[in-house]
């Protein structure tokens, strides 16, 4: 583990923090990490997804949410109309707000933005995407959904500049001018390449596993372009989304990325300080691939 990664003072690098949004995230616990972190004089960035939230909306509305595989084997949300509809009313909304108010109630100066405010967050809309579906590729169209690709620094920056913390949720504005889904993981990897930050992707495991049914093969770390290949065959699922938005971050400029678990009792200061999975810079030589541009966790 870098020792870079365990520090919170001011001389380090920002930090980005994305919060899963799988129903097994309590954020309470990082967000009095994130209000000592502030309060040590590092600047803060923090992403949030909300996928169980946005779940159990639909749910409650009479609709399968639907999850669909691309051909390399990324799963991410299918967003029609309606469950965008849906994602608008709950991320920025409502997951936002009680994020924010949470944060400011513990004495962090957080205000909230989701990827459309101010332009903060932007790229090409994907309308249609390809899937596997019974073992056969298709196109599926109607997707509501985006690659964000583009970052309004300056706004980013300014907000920093000022004593507060960023609080960012999807959806981004497509070049189309309308509001789409985006990944989460892939929100918060742009946004810590964009300011060189340090990334931390939390999650419902310990990090990336060998053996994703055996919790003792956790891998500590990867430092060099054969460890990541290690970790890329090894992530799968949902984990496969979090090692490319590594992958993208650390292309970028990000200056270390750690995959970690959010149960811990103090989860973000547990990350920086060598728990879960840490992806240095040099394991990392080329620019990272596409996926599928659903909000996923």
């Amino acid at each position: 583990m870098s020792e870079s990664n365990a520090a919170v003072d001011p001389g380090q690098p920002p930090l980005v923090v994305k919060i899963g949004g799988a129903r097994a995230v309590d954020p309470a616990g990082v967000i009095e990490d994130v209000a000592h972190i502030v309060a040590a004089g590092r600047e803060v960035v923090v992403v949030h997804g909300g996928s169980t939230a946005v779940d159990d909306t639909l749910e409650a509305m009479g609709t399968e949410p639907e999850y669909v595989e691309t051909p390399a084997g990324v799963s991410g949300r299918f967003t029609d109309a309606e469950t965008m509809d849906v994602f608008s009313m709950v991320l920025p909304g409502k997951l936002n707000t009680e994020l924010v108010t949470d944060l400011r109630a513990a004495g962090v100066n957080a205000v909230g933005l989701s990827g459309v405010d101010g332009g903060l967050l932007t790229g090409p809309r994907k309308s249609a995407v390809r899937i596997v579906e019974d073992g056969k590729r298709k196109i599926r169209r109607g997707d509501h959904a985006g690659k964000p690709e583009s970052v309004n620094g300056d706004l980013l920056s300014s907000l920093l500049a000022d004593g507060y913390v960023p609080t960012v949720s999807p959806p981004m504005l497509a070049d189309d001018d309308t509001a789409v889904n985006a990944d989460a993981d892939r929100v918060a990897a742009l946004l810590a390449a964009a300011i060189g930050a340090e990334l931390v992707l939390l999650t419902d495991v310990d990090g990336v596993y060998g053996d994703p049914d055996d919790p003792e093969t956790l891998i500590d770390e990867a430092s060099t372009p054969a460890e990541f290949d290690t970790v890329e065959a090894a992530a799968t699922g949902f984990m496969s989304r979090k090692v490319h938005a590594a992958e993208e971050a650390l292309a970028g400029g990000a200056t270390g990325v750690v995959v970690s678990d959010a149960g811990l009792r103090k989860p973000l200061l547990g990350a920086l300080d060598g728990h879960g999975t840490w992806i240095d810079p040099a394991a990392v030589v080329d620019s990272a691939g596409d996926g599928t541009g659903g909000e996923s966790a």
